[in-house]
């Protein structure tokens, strides 16, 4: 998504064509910072302290740590051990488990002379996959906002309620609870988003208002108690 007047994924294969670049989380939404990350340990770091959040986030990101590891040593024990350092940082990530698992039933079969490149194809695919399911949520719920589009009077918005953070920094691009949202204003369909703050880390208020305001879809930040009583 946008950030200024530049599109930003989450996560990108650096120029160095082994290390990472993310968006750093912790210091939004107050500052915009980008990492480099080129080792397991900065991975692990990077996951369990939060510099990178959301599931399926934290999935492309262990996929990228097995591929460092892969370029480092690629035998078997390599593999296991990985495996056991990634699933360690965040073992309730469902996306987590799911990516440590599907790197090492890709990477087991190959020689161990081919699973480096094979590594970061494979991350690289997941980080697209990603993408792509995103946008197909996107465009299944840009079909309800229409429908209640064409309910409203012309010109009056559909108002939409957010809980957490479910957007594009939870994810590699648009995100899930969100994508309809920005495939909606890009429509020129007119939506305003009341963003529930979630506590106590308020990733609502630091993150989901914060990706709204640089993709420039109107939002009110309310309070998370405050949520029920507007949906009433």
């Amino acid at each position: 998504m946008n950030v200024g007047d530049r599109h930003y994924r989450t996560i990108w294969l650096s120029d160095d064509g082994r290390s990472v670049d993310i968006i750093d989380q912790r210091w939004l939404p107050h500052d915009f910072r980008i990492e480099r990350i080129g080792t397991v340990a900065g991975i692990a770091t990077a996951i369990r302290d939060m510099w990178v959040r959301g599931a399926p986030l934290i999935g492309v990101t262990a996929a990228y740590g097995v591929a460092m590891q892969m370029a480092d040593d690629a035998s078997d024990a390599a593999l296991d051990a990985v495996w056991e350092t990634l699933h360690e940082t965040r073992p309730t990530a469902i996306n987590l488990r799911w990516a440590l698992d599907e790197m090492r039933r890709f990477l087991r079969p190959l020689p161990t002379e081919q699973r480096a490149a094979a590594a970061y194809r494979r991350a690289s695919e997941i980080a697209d996959e990603d993408v792509g399911l995103n946008r197909a949520i996107g465009e299944n719920g840009l079909t309800i906002i229409k429908a209640i589009a064409a309910r409203k009077q012309k010109g009056e918005p559909v108002n939409i309620l957010t809980h957490c953070n479910a957007g594009w920094l939870a994810t590699v691009d648009y995100g899930t609870a969100t994508a309809p949202i920005y495939l909606a204003t890009e429509a020129g369909i007119p939506v305003h988003v009341y963003v529930d703050e979630t506590r106590p880390r308020n990733q609502g208020a630091q993150l989901t208002a914060w990706e709204m305001a640089g993709h420039g879809v109107p939002h009110t930040l309310i309070v998370d108690n405050a949520g029920g009583h507007l949906t009433q």
